[in-house]
């Protein structure tokens, strides 16, 4: 087999497409859409000066899902009221294995929660209760660890009671309160570890204050993770909610005076900090969204892996404006994206 790096396939176009097994090699070449994807890439191995890279669309539908939609689409669950008066989310998730089109040519052999990546943004406010009946319809044992307060069997964690080690066909329900207040995160838990999150099994978990935060105009959650497409344990794509390069093709807009509130989560593998950084504007951050006071008022932000916080800012003028993990590699292989602020 021949070993190819991230710049190997920067410089061949990113036509390799790998099987559903996960084998790390390549099985197929997208030729179809070989061409076009080759050109925008090998432009930008050679540096083309004044353009950017990661032009061209993946295909969302075939996917499943649209990291636009993703960016505020906060599932509350079915909602109901306990005989103790304590409010009730109910989910049903479902671990399946999906090809997803990572970038236009290139299919990456993901393990997903309900068929997409990060999973749903499960939401509720300090105090509820939340079950999860989690079914996995994989082929390898599977779990939920969520970051918050519960019970050990309750963990998702091997060794820990019949939640630890979800087989395939099997299901279990996880079943705590939502708690403390602040912005957390789930993931699986088999081992090995880093591939199993690697792979796509993670998503952000909210935890609304009792009253709420103060409003704002729009909310939007960023889960920061990579892809390593030949599985050498070295990421060759850089992405905030799946797709390399999605909101540099499709920019998010708001308008001037809007306070934006972004829900930021970091639970890339393989490199030891990962970052955002807001182009011409400064935000107040909250780590880990466990207070109501901003601990900085700053423009750059580093978080390790799991670490997580909340980003609130406000535009003066009107424009496109550039947000991305402030290491130039990352940004380049996917970790890019524009703000498009309207009068």
């Amino acid at each position: 087999m021949v070993h190819l790096s991230r710049r190997d396939f920067l410089k061949l176009g990113g036509v390799a497409v790998f099987g559903a097994a996960g084998a790390a090699g390549t099985t197929a070449i997208s030729r179809e859409r070989a061409a076009p994807h080759q050109h925008n890439m090998a432009a930008h191995a050679q540096h083309d000066h004044g353009s950017l890279p990661g032009t061209g669309e993946v295909d969302h539908e075939k996917n499943g899902f649209n990291p636009s939609d993703i960016l505020t689409d906060f599932d509350y669950g079915e909602v109901s009221i306990l005989p103790t008066g304590q409010t009730l989310h109910e989910y049903k998730i479902v671990a399946i294995n999906r090809n997803l089109e990572i970038v236009p040519g290139m299919e990456f052999p993901a393990w997903t929660y309900n068929g997409r990546i990060p999973g749903p943004t499960i939401r509720a406010s300090e105090g509820d209760h939340i079950r999860i009946r989690f079914i996995n319809g994989s082929d390898h044992a599977h779990t939920m660890h969520f970051h918050g307060f519960h019970s050990a069997e309750m963990d998702g964690v091997p060794g820990t009671g019949a939640g630890g080690s979800v087989e395939p066909g099997q299901e279990f329900v996880y079943e705590f309160d939502a708690e403390p207040f602040g912005l957390h995160l789930y993931h699986c838990h088999a081992f090995p570890l880093a591939r199993h999150i690697a792979k796509g099994l993670y998503g952000a978990f909210i935890v609304d204050p009792k009253g709420g935060r103060p409003q704002v105009d729009r909310e939007m959650v960023m889960v920061m993770s990579g892809f390593d497409v030949d599985f050498d344990d070295a990421n060759d794509f850089y992405a905030v909610n799946a797709i390399p390069f999605h909101y540099q093709n499709n920019p998010i807009q708001f308008r001037v005076g809007e306070t934006i509130r972004i829900y930021l989560v970091n639970i890339l593998e393989f490199d030891l900090l990962n970052s955002f950084h807001l182009h011409a504007n400064f935000f107040n951050y909250y780590p880990t969204g466990t207070s109501l006071t901003p601990s900085e008022f700053t423009d750059t932000i580093i978080q390790g892996q799991a670490q997580r916080g909340i980003l609130e800012f406000i535009y003066k003028y009107p424009g496109m404006y550039m947000f991305h993990a402030h290491v130039t590699e990352f940004a380049e292989l996917g970790w890019n994206g524009m703000f498009e602020v309207l009068p």
